[in-house]
């Protein structure tokens, strides 16, 4: 039999027969595989078949076969992508840019876990690699599920696909009954130059970087697509488990190769900061010698049981951090500044370039940041470039900071055309026309025009829309642009877009019978929408677009509040506290200056008291309450509270509420925990864990942390030198246990 001859030596006639047999075979093994629905030989061997079959036309390429197993793969071609919601969220990484993030890191994780300088604690350090994140779902050792990151919450079903990437293996044995593997996919710079090779020769588009590639070849709806690009995958964590697969994450790491999978062999075990900075280094000298793309080193605690301990904040791990390469610099002609308004107003300086590659993309525009930084200034008044200002014609340095969003670092006055003149930053809108202005303390410039600027409605809605908010699928930046101008069927507020299904209904000018649409085009995103009208708390509040409101203070609030008819109340409710806090400020600004010039010591306590005078109990206790929340202080409430008070806006959320199925905010692992839902307050110091670790524990208990004591709050926990939060916590008859009480209570020994 020509299956047992080394390839080697085989003859070009037994290759030619046994190239026969294999594509019948594999042909015979898909049908029963995908047709029949009953596999008869497991995937290792046809994983066998497939790389013998590949091995041999590499060696005879001239008899690759017109049905070549090679240029097939056994899954149909699909309509789209479906979802899958991950067992354990795919979180981001925060990001170090210098040795001092990396010190700070590690200080930073002592602290939290009350750990003191010259305690042993190590980390592993391996190369951050530029390509696209995987998630691979084995069930009693095989192969069940693939799926992108996505969301960090919900993914996509690349399963067909992943499946053609030789480095995922189709089934493992010795592996945890239940096994999701996490590592990324990305191609190699051979590889890449010869796909863009192929993709010149048949005319097609060229892919600008080597992680463009790869995702885009991973998200090929045709899984033939993928088949032809040569992906590879790094593993290098996991998600749900059945059983841990090591107590270190760098063991975890090494039982991961024995099951299989490619590991970075670059990754290694730090006894300290500096042993991870100097394997940084390492790692940095070598990267344009490792053949594929990488943008940093990432650090991890090693210890399992403190990654457990010191858990998620709300998109990112605590133990872990990626240490970025600094940015690739590049020179370039500023053609143009631009100014664009943002959904808070914001005017935005972006520098239209000619375009020029930096870290192997394109880049034709930059952010410019404020006026003060197209002067020379940083916002509050410091020299930067030395007191270099920035023109319209001038020789600029580009860089990507983190290597993600280009950004303007200097000018060669020696190449400043003669004619060039001071960039004159604009006092009005250049969208509406409105006056543009900058408070005191604030280093951006702001339309005052509200709703009825169109380039803040416009960016609202794709906030809107946007992956963190209501992600409806089929309604993205370029279609919110469409109907925001659309004279049939306009959507100039978030409402409309949930009255867009009976408008088009009533309308004679179909959406389907628009360019670029059609009657299944139209019908998936009036479905779309129609699957968003039931949406979590924490969105909604994220999705209204205000300032100072991002997706960790919207789900702080949410989690706070639980239902959007409480947090609503608790916003009117603290409208007039508020008021009094910006007159507060006033006051106290004004008393700070006339003090300043009488020579005397600034009374502030006093002219507060009175501002605050005659504000009504309820009135306090929301504001007190809301400012309290950890993450929520003074500057998020005023946002939250000056929004709702504007008539316009107001009626807007109104009647997108109205529309909705607003989910309450409920931790659902915690459900039998005795202090969910309950108003928490930390006081005093705690002597067996720090004050973060009581706080995040708290609330994966389904509590809610405040910082300051009210009627509202259930349970005060006091340590030693707990001052006046005991005493008004006394005086509300509020609950009070001492530490000890605190971990008996939560079942913690």
């Amino acid at each position: 039999m020509t299956d047992t001859i080394e390839i080697h030596a085989l003859t070009e006639a037994q290759a030619k027969a046994e190239l026969a047999r294999l594509a019948k075979a594999l042909a015979r093994a898909n049908a029963a595989y995908h047709a029949e629905d009953a596999p008869e030989i497991s995937d290792a061997e046809y994983d066998d078949l497939k790389r013998r079959n590949v091995a041999i036309e590499a060696r005879f390429p001239q008899l690759k076969r017109d049905d070549s197993p090679s240029d097939q793969v056994g899954a149909p071609v699909s309509d789209g992508f479906s979802k899958v919601t991950h067992a354990v969220a795919m979180l981001s990484l925060a990001n170090a840019f210098d040795d001092d993030d990396v010190s700070e890191f590690d200080a930073r994780i002592r602290k939290y876990l009350g750990l003191k300088a010259d305690a042993h604690l190590n980390y592993t350090a391996e190369p951050k690699i530029d390509g696209l994140s995987l998630s691979l779902r084995y069930e009693n050792g095989e192969l069940t599920q693939a799926a992108t990151r996505g969301d960090g919450a919900v993914g996509e079903n690349v399963t067909a696909n992943a499946r053609t990437i030789e480095d995922v293996p189709q089934s493992l044995t010795g592996a945890p009954d239940i096994l999701e593997v996490r590592g990324e996919v990305y191609m190699s710079h051979p590889d890449f130059e010869a796909l863009n090779a192929r993709q010149s020769e048949a005319d097609q588009k060229s892919f600008a970087n080597p992680r463009n590639a790869a995702a885009g070849s991973l998200r090929q709806l045709d899984a033939n697509i993928t088949r032809a690009r040569p992906l590879r995958f790094f593993a290098y964590a996991w998600g749900a488990l059945s059983d841990p697969l090591a107590e270190t994450q760098m063991r975890a790491i090494e039982r991961l190769a024995t099951l299989g999978f490619q590991t970075n062999p670059l990754t290694k075990l730090c006894d300290s900061p500096q042993d991870m900075i100097d394997h940084y280094r390492h790692i940095e000298q070598a990267r344009a010698t490792l053949g594929y793309d990488i943008d940093g080193v990432v650090y991890k605690v090693n210890d399992l049981a403190l990654q457990s301990r010191l858990g998620f904040r709300s998109t990112t791990p605590r133990w872990a951090v990626a240490h970025k390469f600094p940015a690739e610099l590049a020179w370039t002609r500023l053609d143009a500044i631009d100014i664009q308004v943002g959904r808070t107003g914001a005017l935005s300086p972006v520098a239209r370039l000619t375009p020029v590659t930096v870290g192997g993309v394109v880049v034709s525009n930059a952010t410019l940041h404020n006026e003060d930084y197209i002067a020379g200034r940083d916002n509050k008044g410091a020299v930067i470039r030395d007191g270099k200002d920035i023109r319209v014609g001038d020789w600029v340095q580009v860089y990507r900071a983190g290597d993600v969003i280009p950004k303007v670092a200097d000018v060669d006055l020696t190449k400043r055309p003669a004619d060039a003149v001071a960039f004159q930053f604009p006092q009005r809108c250049p969208e509406c026309g409105s006056d543009a202005i900058r408070e005191e303390g604030d280093a951006v410039r702001r339309c005052t025009g509200g709703l009825i600027c169109p380039a803040q409605a416009v960016e609202k809605l794709k906030h809107f829309v946007s992956r963190g908010a209501f992600d409806i699928e089929g309604l993205g930046a370029k279609q919110v642009e469409m109907f925001f101008h659309d004279d049939q069927l306009p959507i100039h507020t978030p409402a409309d877009i949930f009255s867009l299904r009976d408008r088009d209904a009533q309308n004679l000018s179909k959406l389907a019978n628009r360019d670029g649409w059609g009657e299944t085009s139209a019908r998936n995103l009036f479905d779309a929408i129609d699957e968003r009208r039931k949406v979590p708390l924490g969105r909604v509040i994220f999705s209204l677009g205000i300032r100072h409101v991002g997706e960790v203070a919207a789900n702080d609030l949410a989690r706070h509040y639980s239902t959007w008819s409480s947090f609503a109340e608790a916003v009117d409710t603290a409208g007039p506290a508020a008021e009094r806090h910006l007159q507060a400020d006033a006051a106290e600004a004004s008393e700070r200056n006339a003090a300043a010039e009488e020579g005397r010591r600034a009374r502030i306590k006093p002219v507060r008291d009175a501002v605050w005078a005659d504000l009504s109990p309820d009135a306090r206790t929301a504001w007190f309450d809301m400012t309290g929340i950890d993450g929520i202080g003074a500057s998020v409430a005023t946002a939250l509270i000056t929004t709702f008070q504007q008539e316009a806006e107001r009626r807007s959320i109104d009647a997108l509420v109205s529309r909705l199925d607003i989910e309450a905010a409920e931790n659902k692992s915690a459900t039998d925990s005795p202090v969910v839902g309950k108003t928490v307050v930390f006081t005093g110091t705690l002597e067996k864990m720090t004050r973060a670790e009581a706080k995040a524990r708290a609330e994966a208990l389904g509590a809610k942390v405040s910082g300051s004591v009210s009627a509202k709050t259930d349970l005060l926990v006091a340590g030693p030198g707990a001052g006046s939060k005991a005493k008004k916590a006394a005086d509300l008859g509020i609950e009070t246990i001492d530490e000890d009480g605190w971990l008996d209570l939560i079942g913690t020994s």
